[in-house]
């Protein structure tokens, strides 16, 4: 468990690095508010989750998956398959959960109040990858816990996983400026970050589109796939239509903002084909 964190923070802490190194030489877009007070407020978050996850699930995704190992639980602890077949389908099943969680968490309003702290940042940044509620996150630990037990995905999955997608998470929430040609091929592969922008535009169609965060097919097969934003990636709005002040966005706020705001109109099926 202790070189798995110190493979997840190295993994982490790199990649924040060269994201934000990139943003800073080849950005997409110019930034709307202040880039100090939104790093402050989404790394805060990020330290608070990490510490709500291990004070609630001390033995973490990984963790459950060894002990659901050594019990005999789950499909693939029991289907007989080669080792690495295993792994693929274990991270591809993770990955398609993760998809399915952040439609539902789309859907029903009470999870949109925890959602809605991801979505309110009004710029669009490697930290923007990184900014949920601590319920939230604690709520998506549970569910991947629930899949991991049930299909018996293995520990080694679990990690590839868990470093694939915060890994694809930054990258695909980079505020960088890559060639259309890239992009294109790329985006068939992973979900690349002219991909994800459109999910954060201001527009509820586009908002309840591309809820992919690794791999970018189940957009695709399941019909909530939109290539480009209306308005083009330099004139689409970022964020919320019911916050547009960034004093409004500080770490304090925005943990009780689930709590002070009812549901907006952007949950999937209420109003979003506006």
């Amino acid at each position: 468990m202790h070189k798995e964190l110190i493979i997840r923070l190295g993994f982490f802490f790199g990649i924040l690095a060269v994201m934000a190194s990139w943003e800073i030489l080849a950005p997409r877009r110019p930034w709307s508010t202040p880039k100090s007070m939104r790093w402050l407020a989404n790394l805060g978050l990020v330290f608070l989750d990490a510490l709500s996850v291990r004070l609630i699930f001390p033995l973490a995704a990984t963790g459950v998956a060894l002990f659901a190992a050594g019990r005999g639980w789950g499909l693939l602890n029991n289907a007989g398959l080669p080792g690495w077949l295993s792994v693929v389908i274990g991270v591809a099943a993770l990955d398609f959960a993760i998809y399915l969680q952040h439609a539902m968490f789309h859907a029903i309003p009470a999870f949109w109040r925890l959602h809605m702290v991801h979505h309110t940042d009004m710029d669009f940044d490697v930290t923007t990858g990184v900014r949920f509620h601590p319920f939230e996150i604690l709520l998506s630990m549970g569910i991947k816990m629930a899949v991991i037990v049930l299909l018996g995905i293995s520990a080694l999955a679990v990690l590839l996983f868990e470093i694939l997608l915060n890994a694809t998470a930054m990258f695909n929430h980079g505020n960088v400026r890559l060639p259309l040609g890239i992009d294109r091929v790329l985006r068939l592969l992973v979900v690349t970050p002219e991909m994800h922008r459109v999910h954060h535009s201001i527009v509820r169609r586009e908002t309840n589109s591309n809820f992919g965060f690794n791999l970018p097919w189940w957009d695709r097969l399941l019909g909530t796939y939109r290539a480009q934003p209306a308005a083009g990636h330099e004139g689409m709005t970022i964020g919320l239509e019911n916050f547009r002040e960034a004093g409004d966005l500080t770490l304090p706020r925005l943990l009780l903002l689930p709590f002070r705001y009812k549901p907006t109109h952007y949950p999937i099926g209420h109003g979003d084909s506006a």
